[in-house]
């Protein structure tokens, strides 16, 4: 089935960067991830700074974006694995240090399991660098539990740009 005949299915991305220039790159990131074929960004978290979890490496800054796709799940993380190789992104070893990642956190109501995608994404629940940005735009999606489940975890958000003159 083409992807223009398809129902947009409301989809939640996360994005991430601790390599070269992470809120440039975490920012264009926003902006390519809406601009794909079949995509409509709905809203699009602050940018939260983050330590790594189980990895080393300068500070993370990420964000979740929720878009409407037309995509479907295989052909979204296609384009998104693109943008990070677009990005410089190699993958030396798990959790290595990175100028891009960019993970399909929840598809609809979807639940996947295949050899390449997981949705909902399966350390979704275990990272407060994914779980505050995504109370933040969908707070329907991330209870008080979840969050004192990752209290531990330092994130602070990100103040926002200033205002172009």
């Amino acid at each position: 089935m083409s992807s223009a005949a398809r129902d947009p299915v409301l989809a939640y991305v996360g994005l991430g960067a601790n390599l070269g220039q992470p809120e440039q790159a975490v920012r264009q990131a926003l902006r390519a991830v809406g601009a794909l074929p079949g995509t409509r960004p709905v809203a699009a978290s602050s940018l939260w700074r983050s330590a790594p979890v189980q990895a080393d490496g300068p500070l993370f800054v990420n964000a979740v974006l929720a878009i409407f796709t037309r995509l479907p799940a295989p052909e979204l993380l296609d384009k998104l694995q693109n943008l990070e190789q677009m990005a410089g992104r190699q993958r030396p070893y798990r959790n290595a240090p990175r100028t891009l990642d960019l993970d399909v956190l929840l598809y609809g109501s979807a639940r996947i399991d295949s050899p390449r995608l997981t949705v909902p994404h399966p350390r979704l629940a275990q990272r407060a660098f994914v779980l505050h940005p995504l109370a933040e735009i969908a707070p329907d999606r991330v209870t008080a539990a979840d969050l004192a489940a990752v209290a531990g975890q330092w994130v602070e958000r990100l103040p926002p740009l200033a205002a172009a003159p």
